[in-house]
């Protein structure tokens, strides 16, 4: 899942958060503790010290007097406006799903307990800095003063949020459980003691997902002032957006993910930092050869036998309205646990998926005073899924490719199983940043990250490809970043709008190699008497005409975006492993290769299933591809009877720079939208920041609130807010002004 953004890592990367929540399903009833005495006094004490004030948007802007309060008072305000999700993250990262949706998660869970050990998060919590404890404390009691004076909210699970809970995940990435190619089914085969599930096929991670950033140095700007745009794309409703402050530094306003206390993509009064999720190789999988003697596992390395430990884990998972129990002996090597089997090979993986350095780099990056401040906090090298676009009030840019980067021998092949005998495969440290791809204020003034490879980052003006090992950046080139290289190179005097503007270039490059190839196929393989010919005449002649940019009104875009879901799910593929072909150079392949049956027979099905769902072929694609807001993903259901709006954007998978993923759902005839553009930001670093966002639907997940769907038809149409960033500025705007539990 999810840079993203949001981090959406292909083949490294396995999404846990399956939206089946059975909250009205429990078997017993569960309510919120009572706090004691103590807890209460010190809670009303905190409370005291925090106000929040809500804008005409909802958007909470939170103050409190250290960072603990404003922590406090954020995860207050985060609970007011979707608890569940709140809750959610950490039933996830708990590994506890499975007691809500049943066995279908258990090798999910397993999966989680596997790779995230909460004895050792109790761990860094006991022995972590005073003021990373007084952050976790602040953290629960913010969410357990919520619980306490909201005694009507029923949790589905966690009636006690526990301080060591965000040591769980500290990194604010929508997937940032990394696995290397391991997936649940390969963990379900080796451990559950059945035969091998070949019919459970895990599909490659929707790459319809990703995220934008752009970084516009002062020489490509009208005000000679740093812009930064933030654009990630992840599953709708993701984030909030939010502005937190304190007397101690603190004040840094964008997206945070539910659940966690530190602004993931976002700004503060001298910089801004936007993360895209890459395909760097930060977890490894390794072939054990293993033995049994008296009983007991051994495997080889360097020649001699180690023993292999043995751990219980316990599942808990609902059956028929009654949780049961069931005990899995999972295997450790020195390198990590076992995961699968392959070619009778035990596979284990070594991974950096939670660390109490990587929460202490999310944090501070928020309070970095500048550019040699925010260098510093990437030093710290805990950030295992990230990409980072950055600017500031000096008019600095700067692009850091990965963080967290072991150094290993770059004679093998990391994307795959490497030998787990052998010492020459053990990780030889970290890479420090100046190793690794980055580049800091390029002469051409510009820096992009579209999910895409960093040897285009800035144009010609990039880092080499050659100068680093294969392992470092694996990414190839998509769409996006060839659309966003001919954005900018030829923009000047980049305003906030203008910025703005080509963050939302509908212009679909894909299609410059593949429309031409369907043309040139109809027109030199078919002739008027062919019986393909006349049921796809009126349909070419539609497609030659257009511009390749999408829009609500376009019959055209209805027509090409079916079709290219079509014909080949290989173009689709945007991350990459070793030696094999980016997205770009795959299309111009199967374009060039694809037979003419290959590109006509499935136009011939669009129109088909156009028909069936319409009535005919000639829709707009805003009639077919709408947004409405439901109330619970889990629960509810998109349909096409309830209200909805047209979206004239497409998926980015075909180099449109917004994203809006749709589909069809088994009761819909239309598609509607699941994932894309969810925080936007545009903000320019002058004397004063000037900022301007917007949200999928609206800031709560309350269906009853008016700002559960107030920004909709803005979000449909690209029409951005004022950020409301300075105090002065935000009382002018008070919808709601109180202290946490008032």
């Amino acid at each position: 899942m999810q840079a993203g953004c949001e981090k959406l890592q292909p083949r490294k990367t396995i999404y846990l958060m399956k939206p089946i929540l059975l909250f009205f399903l429990l078997p017993i009833a569960v309510f919120s503790q009572k706090l004691s005495r103590p807890e209460l006094i010190r809670c009303e004490a905190t409370a005291k010290n925090v106000t929040i004030i809500r804008d005409n948007w909802g958007i909470p802007h939170v103050y409190g007097n250290t960072d603990a309060d404003a922590v406090f008072g954020l995860m207050y305000a985060q609970c007011e406006d979707d608890f569940k999700r709140v809750e959610m993250n950490y039933i996830v990262k708990l590994g506890r799903l499975s007691e809500l949706n049943g066995e279908q998660d258990l090798y999910n869970d397993l999966l989680i307990k596997m790779l995230i050990d909460s004895a050792e998060a109790v761990s860094d919590y006991n022995r972590a800095e005073p003021w990373m404890k007084q952050l976790l404390n602040a953290w629960a009691d913010g969410i357990n003063f919520y619980l306490y004076k909201n005694q009507q909210v029923t949790p589905a699970m966690i009636t006690r949020f526990k301080p060591w809970y965000p040591l769980l995940w500290t990194d604010g990435s929508i997937g940032a459980i990394n696995t290397a190619d391991i997936t649940t089914t390969d963990l379900k085969n080796f451990y559950s003691g059945e035969a091998p599930d070949h019919t459970m096929i895990e599909t490659e991670i929707d790459q319809q997902t990703g995220s934008n950033g752009f970084a516009l140095g002062p020489s490509k700007t009208a005000s000679g002032s740093a812009i930064l745009y933030i654009n990630p794309h992840v599953t709708f409703y993701f984030r909030p957006e939010v502005q937190v402050v304190s007397h101690q530094g603190l004040n840094a306003y964008g997206a945070v993910t539910w659940g966690q206390f530190f602004v993931y993509q976002g700004f503060n009064e001298h910089c801004g930092w936007m993360h895209t999720s890459n395909n760097v190789d930060v977890a490894d999988t390794y072939l054990e050869k293993v033995s049994e003697k008296n009983g007991k596992m051994n495997y080889e390395y360097e020649g001699a036998q180690k023993p292999v430990t043995e751990k219980m884990i316990a599942l808990r998972y609902l059956e028929a309205g009654t949780l049961k129990t069931k005990n899995i002996k999972a295997y450790y090597t020195h390198h990590g646990p076992v995961m699968a089997v392959r070619n009778g090979k035990w596979i284990s993986l070594r991974s950096y998926n939670r660390s109490i350095i990587s929460l202490a780099q999310s944090w501070k990056r928020t309070k970095a005073n500048g550019f040699e401040d925010y260098k510093k906090v990437m030093d710290m090298l805990g950030n295992t899924s990230n990409n980072t676009v950055y600017a500031d009030d000096k008019g600095n840019i700067a692009y850091w490719h990965g963080n967290f980067i072991p150094a290993r021998d770059p004679s093998y092949d990391w994307s795959k199983p490497v030998d787990g005998t052998i010492a020459g495969t053990e990780w030889k440290g970290l890479h420090r940043v100046a190793q690794t791809v980055h580049l800091y204020n390029p002469v051409n003034g510009w820096l992009q990250n579209c999910n895409s490879t960093p040897f285009t980052v800035a144009g010609n003006n990039s880092p080499l490809r050659g100068n680093y090992p294969h392992y470092m950046a694996p990414d190839g080139e998509n769409f996006r970043g060839v659309n966003a290289v001919r954005l900018l190179s030829k923009g000047h005097n980049y305003t906030i709008d203008k910025i703005i503007a080509d963050g939302y270039d509908t212009y679909l490059s894909a299609f410059e190699i593949l429309l031409p190839a369907l043309v040139n196929s109809f027109d030199m393989s078919l002739k008027p008497t062919d019986s393909l010919y006349a049921p796809l005449k009126d349909m070419m002649d539609v497609l030659r005409t257009w511009d390749y940019r999408s829009s609500a009104g376009s019959i055209a875009t209805t027509l090409a975006v079916e079709w290219a879901y079509a014909v080949s799910p290989a173009i689709q593929k945007v991350y990459i492993s070793q030696d094999e072909n980016d997205q770009v150079e795959r299309t111009r392949q199967f374009a060039a290769s694809a037979s003419a049956a290959a590109l006509l027979q499935p136009l011939l099905q669009v129109k088909i299933d156009l028909v069936k769902r319409f009535g005919k072929w000639q829709m707009p694609w805003g009639e077919v591809n709408r947004f409405q807001r439901i109330a619970n993903e889990a629960q509810d259901r998109f349909e096409d009877a309830q209200p909805s709006m047209p979206v004239g954007f497409t998926s980015a998978l075909w180099g449109q720079l917004p994203s809006y993923n749709s589909k069809y759902y088994p009761n819909t005839n239309k598609r509607y939208g699941v994932s894309g553009n969810s925080f936007i930001c545009a903000v320019e670093f002058g004397k004063r920041i000037k900022a301007r966002s917007l949200l999928a639907g609206g800031e709560s997940g309350d269906p009853t609130s008016k700002h559960f769907s107030d920004q909709a038809e803005m979000y449909t149409q690209g029409r951005f807010k004022e950020v409301l960033f300075y105090k002065e500025d935000v009382l002018k705007h008070i919808e709601r002004k109180y202290h946490p539990g008032g």
